[in-house]
């Protein structure tokens, strides 16, 4: 099995930009589930066809639930949100430390071959940052499928269950497996240094693997398990690496955004970069910048990268993208379609929620 980035560099062309339009979102004030923000969301559609957010709230002492917003349109345009309440808190006991807790950066896929909503989100119990799985039909009522149990896999030499890892998507189809059997696939983003949890343990890396800073991984759950129990999403096997940091503006690290969407190309994945330095991957005081970029997936095989971006779709530059709890950060969690015309939606230094228009080459991305 591969696990290391083929060798033939992909094109650095990707024709999509993105275009701010705005403020969605920000702490409402007196609200005491958002005093430390809210950000970082995942986006899907009520039953009535009514499109929301999934956002982070942070409240005091960085406790993080997922809330319910309803997107406030203008003409067809994000402008606002209606808040619905708060539809996932750190209630299960993985989901909370000694002096920890929080369900953290959703991410919500709809798949239409499962009739739900997929939801994956970091649980900030007491190993740190675990990722958990999450569905519902509804957007309102969610069922937990548990923590991510990655299969072991005897060519990378580890455990994979052993790292913190964030950033997990699904794909909203089933694609191609490594043997080209239907998989519901997800990327995800190990962190290979457990020193920040273990004191001296230091970076461990996988087999294959030589360059120990964070990059997308894909993992695959054959069609027909999923079809038998729906919890063998959270039993992914087949993991191999997508794609590590190769421009200046991701230079520490990266990680997948919103859910891939389908183009002309291939697969779409609005990713994140980051560059700076930081002294403690779970803490805010970090001099890092983070930006937003883009991929594009061969969908005969998702772990194959076409094309990336060498310079950022988005970078910070508004105030609100500026200055916050973490300042200098567009990290996008969220697409989804409104009216023909594709959005972004991304978080802002750790303390709001924007939106950006997604175009192809000066037109409106077209979905396959």
């Amino acid at each position: 099995m591969t696990t290391t980035v083929p060798s033939s560099a992909p094109s650095t062309h990707v024709p999509y930009t993105l275009t701010r339009v705005g403020v969605v979102m920000s702490p409402l004030a007196g609200e005491p589930l958002e005093v430390e923000g809210v950000l970082n969301p995942a986006a899907g559609r009520t039953p009535d066809g009514r499109l929301h957010l999934l956002p982070r709230l942070v409240s005091e002492g960085n406790v993080s639930r997922v809330g319910l917003a309803e997107v406030v349109l203008a003409d067809g345009v994000p402008t606002g949100v209606e808040r619905r309440g708060v539809v996932l808190a750190p209630d299960a006991g993985w989901e909370r430390g000694k002096n920890n807790a929080g369900v953290e950066d959703p991410r919500v896929t709809w798949i239409p071959s499962l009739g739900q909503y997929v939801m994956s989100y970091v649980a900030y119990g007491p190993m740190g940052p675990k990722p958990a799985l999450a569905v519902s039909r509804n957007l309102t009522d969610w069922h937990r499928l548990g923590p991510i149990q990655f299969t072991y896999q005897h060519d990378l030499d580890t455990d994979l269950n052993l790292f913190p890892n964030k950033d997990v998507v699904h794909f909203p189809e089933p694609v191609p497996g490594p043997d080209g059997t239907p998989c519901y696939a997800m990327l995800h983003r190990p962190m290979w240094d457990l020193g920040w949890m273990r004191p001296g343990e230091g970076v461990h890396l996988p087999a294959g693997v030589t360059d120990e800073r964070p990059g997308i991984w894909i993992s695959y759950v054959p069609v027909t398990e999923v079809e038998q129990d729906i919890t063998a999403l959270t039993r992914p096997r087949d993991h191999r690496l997508v794609a590590l940091s190769a421009h200046e503006w991701e230079a520490l690290k990266i990680g997948a955004g919103p859910a891939p969407i389908r183009v002309e190309e291939g697969w779409l994945l609005i990713h994140h970069g980051v560059s700076g330095s930081i002294d403690d991957p779970f803490q805010q005081n970090q001099r890092v910048s983070y930006a937003a970029g883009a991929m594009i997936l061969d969908p005969a095989d998702p772990s194959r990268v076409l094309a990336r971006s060498a310079v950022p779709l988005m970078a910070p530059e508004t105030e609100e993208e500026r200055s916050g709890t973490v300042p200098n950060v567009v990290f996008p969690t969220a697409i989804e379609e409104i009216d023909g015309v594709t959005y972004v939606f991304y978080g802002m230094a750790d303390a709001h929620i924007g939106v950006a228009r997604l175009d192809r080459d000066g037109e409106q991305a077209p979905r396959a």
